[in-house]
C-alpha cells in the first residue's frame, strides 16, 4: 500500500475527527497541526515497521446548511 486516505470532518464539540478509508484507524485533534501529528502517529502505530504507506492524504468534508 503506497497511499492511505483519511476523511476529515469538523467535530461537533470542536476540533477535527479523521477516519481512514479501508482501515480501522480513527483519531481526533483540536487543531490542524495536531491532527497532522495524530494521523501520522496513528498510521505508524497501525502498520508494522517499514509497511506504512508513504503518502497520507487528508480529504476534508465540510457540511453547511442554508436556510432560506
Amino acid at each position: 500500500m503506497n497511499e492511505i486516505i483519511f476523511v476529515v470532518e469538523e467535530a461537533l464539540e470542536g476540533g477535527f475527527a479523521a477516519r481512514a478509508l479501508g482501515q480501522s484507524i480513527f483519531t481526533e485533534a483540536e487543531t490542524l497541526e495536531a491532527l497532522h501529528r495524530q494521523v501520522r502517529d496513528a498510521v505508524n502505530c497501525h502498520f508494522d515497521a517499514g509497511r506504512a504507506p508513504r503518502v497520507i492524504r487528508l480529504h476534508f468534508v465540510r457540511e453547511e446548511v442554508l436556510a432560506g
